[in-house]
């Protein structure tokens, strides 16, 4: 799973000279929050959040309502973007891991993607939200199984072995340590089951040796919200 496969391409760009109240109509009618701020060649000099556009209420409160229109007219991306050191990319080849890690260790949302220092894409946290969403199945409806195993071989193959030997189908898998057990040497299998009743596949899973079901519920694409 890279960059390049799940970023956004050819996202929306600006240049350093559009004013900020332009750009922040730009984002509200693209419904977006980040702005890649290019130069020549669509060479990334910057980036605008929505929150480097918000106006500190300090800067305001000592002018008057003509001083702000001023101010207001004059203000450029350029003068707001983030840029140098705390401009943070990734290249479309990384992982999206790797993608992910950057925006946990520098605490933002989005990153432009760079090949050669031009802008092709740019990945979100939406975008990765969107990707685990996928790969735990929720967007098909079926059973969703959580498992507590120990850390040793076979576990795998033993609860996959269960499940295929009812001749029922995996639609999605995924581990991680067991949450809040540091001390212990567990991990949690979360898969995603169809053709099959509830009652049954419980049944085989808490036959299982040595492994635990932790949860089991139906899930599937989200109902549509009432207008």
């Amino acid at each position: 799973m890279l960059v390049k496969d799940y970023m956004t391409r050819h996202p929306i760009m600006i240049e350093a000279h559009m004013r900020v109240t332009d750009a922040q109509r730009l984002m509200t009618d693209n419904n977006i929050r980040h702005l890649p701020v290019v130069g020549d060649g669509k060479r990334l000099l910057g980036l605008v959040t929505r929150q480097r556009l918000a106006i500190p209420p300090d800067r305001l409160s000592s002018l008057d309502v003509w001083e702000i229109t001023r101010y207001l007219a004059d203000l450029t991306v350029g003068k707001v973007m983030v840029t140098g050191p705390d401009l943070t990319c990734v290249d479309p080849n990384a992982t999206l891991e790797d993608a992910a890690d950057l925006m946990i260790r520098h605490k933002i949302g989005g990153l432009p993607v760079l090949e050669d220092g031009v802008v092709v894409g740019i990945i979100t946290e939406t975008d990765l939200l969107i990707e685990l969403q996928n790969l735990l199945g929720a967007i098909d409806r079926g059973w969703r199984v959580t498992m507590r195993v120990p850390n040793v071989p076979g576990e795998f193959l033993k609860l996959t072995r269960a499940i295929a030997d009812q001749g029922w189908g995996i639609m999605a898998m995924g581990a991680v340590r067991s949450p809040r057990r540091a001390d212990s040497d567990t991990w949690d299998i979360v898969v995603k089951v169809r053709r099959c009743n509830q009652e049954d596949l419980s049944g085989v899973l808490k036959a299982i040796e040595g492994q635990q079901l932790i949860d089991l519920r139906e899930t599937g694409p989200s109902e549509p919200v009432p207008a």
